[in-house]
Order: C-alpha cells, then structure tokens, then sequence
C-alpha cells in the first residue's frame, strides 16, 4: 500500500512540475510578445515554447504517452506543424499572400 502511495504522490509531483513549466513559459511568452520589434530570433523561440508546450500537455495532461502509436504521431505533430508553419509565414509573408488571395 505505500509504495502506490509513493507512486501516486510521485505522479502528482511530475504533473505539478509540468504544471509550473507551463505556466513559466506561457508568462515567457507574454513577455516576449510584448517587445517592440518582433525579430526572426524571438519567433524561433516562440515557435520552439509552443512546440514544448505542446509536448507536454499532449503527453502529460491529455495522458496520450500511453496512447496508440497513430494518435500520439499525430497530435505531436500538429505541435510541431504549427510552429514551423509560423516560421514560414514570418520569412515568406508575401508568398503566402499570394498563395491565400481568392
């Protein structure tokens, strides 16, 4: 019985480890959206704190560690599709306007 209990207690440490990991980028990230002149290098680093963010809310949170291996790809991916889409639209923003006008 103690060892569960251990395990447990173990368990909601990690979570609330995750949880201020979170909470410290998500506060990172709003100090770096308000800087006056957003650069290529604060984007790299938005983009890299949304991909860890989404890391580990998919594996840790949404508990798909554990899941099949298509529907943890899959949702780890859109974390890492974003992000490189973000990237792209600041470096070819002309580009995409001619590829998104109807």
């Amino acid at each position: 019985m103690k060892i569960s209990i251990n395990k447990k207690m173990t368990h909601i440490q990690l979570i609330n480890t995750f949880w201020v990991i979170l909470i410290s980028l998500t506060l990172f990230s709003a100090y770096m959206a308000e800087q006056a002149k957003p650069g290529l290098t604060s984007i790299l680093i938005m983009s890299l704190v949304l991909a860890i963010k989404g890391r580990i809310i998919v594996d840790h949170f949404m508990e798909l560690k554990d899941a099949h291996v298509v529907l943890r790809t899959l949702m780890r991916v859109y974390f890492y599709v974003i992000p490189t889409l973000i990237i792209l639209v600041y470096l070819f923003p002309e580009q995409i306007v001619k590829w998104t006008v109807l």
